[in-house]
């Protein structure tokens, strides 16, 4: 079986395409080697069994010259990166919704022969995470207010009652309330692939990923996932910067515990038209992380909570996986210890340019951050 991979040369990407190889697929890369994420760069752990072409999800005739003779879709091609989004609009939309777009304008107007497209979604989509009011049950609440943020109050109260809320696992039929452009578009890619794979029954699986860690994720991308922002810091000796009182939590996986559960999207019939949510179903403190980080690179560097947030920033959300359980037969088996281990192990040979600085204040500059 032929399997075309969008964004195969990215992080969670490349070792997918290892994961389908191993398994005896056979496998095509559609990458534009975003200068943000590779520095110009073709990546090194790129697998040689693959094969590559070069180019944009943006550009039409080439993403259907290609989408023409693969038999399934693995559509991971997007912009990553919350705070960038919302002032990069255009950049996100056209990348992640107009990409998206096109491989569907091509399916439904063309003849091919692909059996399946999983895409990549994001937890994010969720805005705030399913909490808990004593008084009043189950809540999803609105993201905090901005003068309730000035004033370093950092919690969640119940819309009805004012109690202080207590978080609880989101499951998939959680609301969805994108509170970024890169939310956004990623609730628009899944809605795109599922709304037209049922009308030209074409099965779709969504996976909404949580916060993927592992080697080859990016320490030079300020843009990317917390624990690669960190590590880039601590190696250049400075410290990890945490926003608001360092307390929110998020939930962590391993991109191998990421593969498995594409892969068996692929291949179980149950998956198909189906939303999984794919994370560790366990939180963890963005401070705790720091510190962990920090004493498994050996640095005597703590993380740095100046008070500062982020507008529109989430104050926890961490997945509830009854359903991947259910129609994937997934768990995770990567702990965290383990995880992190590899990733470090990883991180200490390779370059790092700290670019975290620039970020912070592109992010002040936009009225993104409040000090």
């Amino acid at each position: 079986m032929k399997i075309l991979v969008t964004g195969g040369a990215g992080f969670i990407g490349s070792y997918l395409v290892d994961g389908l190889i191993k398994n005896g697929y056979e496998v095509i890369v559609y990458d534009n080697l975003e200068e943000q994420v590779h520095q110009g760069k073709t990546p090194s752990y790129l697998n040689k069994d693959a094969q590559y072409v070069w180019a944009d999800v943006g550009d039409y005739d080439s993403f259907k010259k290609v989408l023409s003779n693969v038999e399934g879709v693995f559509h991971f091609a997007s912009m990553v990166g919350v705070g960038q989004s919302q002032y990069r609009i255009k950049k996100y939309m056209e990348v992640n919704d107009i990409g998206t777009a096109n491989l569907w304008d091509i399916l439904v107007n063309n003849k091919h022969k692909v059996k399946k497209v999983i895409v990549s979604a994001s937890m994010s989509s969720y805005g705030e995470g399913l909490y808990n009011c004593k008084n009043c049950g189950s809540i999803k609440p609105p993201l905090r207010e901005e003068d309730q943020l000035k004033n370093k109050d950092w919690e969640l109260y119940c819309p009805h009652c004012r109690e202080r809320l207590t978080t609880i696992p989101t499951g998939e039929k959680a609301p969805l309330s994108p509170n970024s452009i890169y939310a956004l578009s990623k609730r628009i890619q899944e809605d795109i692939s599922l709304l037209l794979g049922k009308t030209y029954d074409i099965p779709v699986a969504s996976l909404r990923f949580f916060n993927a860690y592992g080697a080859r994720q990016s320490l030079s991308n300020p843009y990317t996932g917390v624990c690669a922002i960190f590590i880039s810091r601590l190696k250049n000796d400075k410290s990890p910067v945490v926003f608001e009182d360092g307390n929110q939590s998020r939930d962590f996986i391993s991109v191998h515990d990421i593969v498995r559960a594409a892969i068996l999207a692929l291949e179980k019939d149950e998956a198909n038209y189906e939303v999984c949510n794919i994370g560790s179903g366990s939180p963890i403190a963005i401070k705790e992380m720091g510190y962990l980080l920090s004493r498994l690179l050996n640095k005597d560097i703590k993380p740095s909570i100046p008070g500062s947030y982020r507008k529109g920033d989430v104050r926890y959300c961490y997945a509830d996986i009854a359903n991947a359980k259910r129609v994937l037969g997934w768990s995770p088996e990567v702990d965290i210890s383990t995880g992190l281990k590899e990733l470090i192990e990883w991180a200490k040979t390779e370059p790092s340019f700290d670019e975290f600085d620039k970020a912070y204040e592109e992010l002040i500059q936009k009225k993104l951050l409040e000090l």
